[in-house]
């Protein structure tokens, strides 16, 4: 099966997999494990960013669902695109299910398509528990900026602003400008979107790709509300609907060639687990069924949807055992593609 088959599978099967087992019972085990306990929530990322955005709001409707309701903790630590956050709860965190992560894609995908990191952690054997969102990444300018379109991005010289080595932003503004013709000058080392998105305001940067486009109405909703962002491309393998209806045009139109197009097919990809919670290899048991069920409950808690619709937060689940299923395809890509790949995304 072909990856891009396996994500179209993926997608239409999200919402009855969550179904199968939102409900699943829980066992007298898995009451003693929790109860009166604290599950420590690792984000990958600093504070007031996206991911720590999606990890607070969990935070606070996650233990309702895992029996004993025990307290949930965010703990911040960003660093290298999650890939710090994704090594510690690999391999320093005791494997004892009482502390799961909120990683960036990048860091799943990041050991496949750079072989000069060293990760600490294999990304095909950590548990995917869920990931919250399926989304749309795009590149985005605010409404003090001279630039207003992709056809400018690809004959103006543009500033894009970016994080470090393996981060979204940093990772798509390599893409686009390898794969698709933008003029992107990529000043990197902001410590996160909140950052970046800051010095866009102050008019040191122009743009910012790789922002999902739930988050960037989660963070800059009045904006969004009076449609004030300049959405300059989306990035993703199904066109987003909100989007087409603001005229958005998709980045494959102004991507040429076979290889290219598949290039960022690959990188793509990840967007189907766009805010994936991990738990390290080795946990109980029946901590990973009882962390899966419970993630899979509170993806359709009425009181988590309704906060997250009034912060501007897009809930589109995918289950665990899929997602670990799309990474484990991932991982066995052509190797001339993903060769191909982890150049586009480098300088």
């Amino acid at each position: 099966m072909g990856l891009l088959t396996l994500l179209g599978r993926a997608a239409a099967l999200g919402t009855g997999l969550l179904s199968a087992t939102a409900f699943a019972p829980v066992s007298a085990t898995a009451q003693d494990l929790y109860a009166g306990k604290t599950v420590t929530l690792v984000v990958g990322s600093a504070v007031g960013g996206g991911y720590d955005t999606y990890a607070r709001l969990f935070a606070r409707h996650l233990g309702d669902h895992l029996p004993g309701k025990p307290n949930v903790v965010v703990q911040n630590m960003p660093g290298a695109g999650s890939a710090r956050a994704a090594g510690y709860v690999y391999s320093s965190a005791p494997k004892d299910g009482m502390t799961i992560a909120l990683v960036q894609p990048g860091a799943v995908v990041g050991p496949l398509l750079d072989k000069s990191v060293k990760a600490n952690y294999d990304a095909t054997k950590f548990v995917y528990l869920a990931s919250a969102d399926s989304g749309t990444r795009v590149c985005l300018t605010l409404p003090n900026s001279r630039i207003k379109t992709w056809k400018q991005v690809q004959s103006e010289k543009v500033i894009a602003g970016a994080a470090g080595t393996g981060a979204s932003n940093r990772d798509y503004a390599y893409l686009h400008k390898n794969t698709s013709g933008a003029k992107f000058d990529i000043v990197s080392g902001y410590q996160g979107m909140a950052d970046i998105l800051l010095a866009m305001e102050r008019g040191e940067v122009d743009t910012v790709c790789g922002l999902d486009w739930s988050s960037a109405k989660a963070q800059r909703p009045a904006l969004a509300r009076e449609k004030k962002l300049n959405v300059l491309v989306q990035t993703t393998l199904e066109p987003n609907a909100e989007l087409d209806e603001l005229g958005v045009p998709n980045i494959m139109q102004f991507t040429e060639g076979e290889d290219n197009r598949a290039i960022v097919e690959l990188i793509v990809a990840q967007q189907f687990f766009g805010r994936p919670f991990v738990m390290a290899p080795g946990s109980p048991e029946t901590a990973i069924k009882t962390m899966r069920a419970a993630f899979d409950s509170v993806m359709k808690d009425p009181k988590l949807l309704a906060e997250a619709e009034k912060m501007g937060v897009d809930i589109t689940p995918a289950p665990g055992a899929k997602v670990q299923e799309v990474v484990q395809k991932m991982y066995t890509s052509p190797q001339r593609i993903v060769e191909l790949a982890a150049k586009a995304i480098r300088e």
